[in-house]
């Protein structure tokens, strides 16, 4: 079998597993969203930002409890029920910018296999499509309890919570709002923490 070192050499009009995702070798950051490449830009300084802020709040916060959070790049095979699925069955593959799995059955070497209860995403103008609706209709068919969107340069984040299945959006909160999760209880976050601008500096 030919060894796969680079991108140019994958057709993107084709369906992969992740069987083959695995055997791959270059560094480009991808993702399987039913078994087709997407392709991960480099985030910005602002993406960049708000996703060491966010992972600092859930690392303190779930320190010595049973959940755990990553932050990207941390692989999620994305199942409703991976049970007895083989590699060659597993068409979805993705980074959220941060994720929380309260079921560490879930957890292996690899990364996650099965739904996170929680999944970030910070969106940028260019992936925005993908987060909005490709992401958001794979995290509610695989039953992801909850899905907050960040648009970081409106400083706004929407919680959608699962009810029968389906998204529903509880709320739009901007820096002037806390927020909470029922995927984590005592769980608090000022937003003001996380959408903070940047101090001029003094020299």
């Amino acid at each position: 079998m030919e060894k796969i070192t680079s991108l140019d050499q994958l057709d993107l009009s084709k369906q992969y597993s992740y069987a083959d995702y695995i055997t791959w070798l270059f560094d480009e950051r991808i993702e399987l969203l039913k078994g087709f490449i997407r392709k991960i830009a480099a985030p910005n300084r602002k993406h960049q930002e708000i996703s060491f802020r966010l992972s600092g709040l859930f690392s303190n916060f779930l320190s010595r409890k049973k959940c755990k959070a990553y932050a990207a790049p941390f692989d999620v095979r994305l199942l409703k029920n991976p049970q007895g699925k083989t590699k060659k069955e597993m068409y979805t593959v993705v980074q959220p910018d941060l994720c929380v799995i309260c079921d560490r059955s879930k957890l292996d070497d690899a990364g996650c296999v099965g739904a996170p209860d929680l999944i970030i995403e910070i969106v940028s103008p260019k992936n925005s499509a993908i987060d909005v609706t490709h992401k958001f209709a794979l995290y509610q068919e695989a039953c992801v309890l909850e899905y907050w969107i960040i648009y970081p340069y409106e400083n706004t984040l929407h919680k959608f919570v699962l009810e029968n299945e389906k998204y529903v959006l509880e709320g739009i909160y901007t820096q002037e709002n806390k927020i909470s999760t029922s995927v984590l209880e005592g769980l608090e976050i000022d937003l003001s923490e996380v959408f903070e601008e940047d101090e001029e500096e003094i020299f």
